[in-house]
């Protein structure tokens, strides 16, 4: 064998999920959501726990709902801890090729978990997760993910301390998640 044909064949379904993805990102979300839908059924509740991860957690962001699209993170972050041995299987996910994918994933599920919760107004549901976030964070690199995820959980606390502490937080009169009201 030919040095450096070692490496594995692409995996096809990572390679449609990303395809579907540049749709996403490209702006037609509801035709992304329809192809995701079609991916999610291919794979079904029970295949492979790094597809299962990976097209859960761009699910979720095609959701117009927000309950939906916490429904869909919760999926994606299901498979990633099948995956690093945080799951009931830690046998299969030390021998899964997808650990370390799914451990880079890990701060990234959380933060996404954090936003869901402030956004449905269930703010310690969503201190917890970005407390998980930023410990999972911890591992990340300094590259440009990883700062770019650390970037995000700091914004996001910055929310959720604004949220509990500011004048617009969840005491005021037009409730939490509206935009601030006018002051005279």
């Amino acid at each position: 064998m030919a040095q450096g044909q070692e490496q594995t064949a692409p995996d096809a379904v990572l390679t449609r999920i990303g395809q579907v993805a540049m749709l996403y990102h490209a702006g037609d979300r509801e035709e992304a959501r329809d192809r995701f839908l079609r991916l999610w059924a291919e794979i079904g509740e029970h295949g492979d726990a790094l597809h299962r991860c990976t097209l859960a957690h761009y699910l979720a962001d095609t959701q117009d709902d927000p309950a939906e699209e916490l429904a869909w993170d919760l999926r994606a972050l299901s498979a990633a801890e099948e995956l690093t041995g945080e799951g009931p299987d830690a046998a299969a996910a030390a021998r899964h090729e997808g650990r370390l994918a799914a451990r880079a994933l890990t701060p990234s599920l959380h933060l996404d978990l954090a936003a869901d919760y402030h956004r449905l107004g269930r703010r310690e549901a969503a201190r917890v997760h970005l407390g998980r976030a930023r410990t999972a964070a911890e591992h990340l690199a300094a590259d440009r993910y990883g700062e770019g995820v650390r970037a995000a959980i700091d914004r996001l606390g910055r929310r959720l301390d604004d949220a509990r502490h500011g004048p617009d937080g969840p005491d005021r009169p037009d409730g939490p998640g509206r935009p601030p009201r006018q002051r005279p």
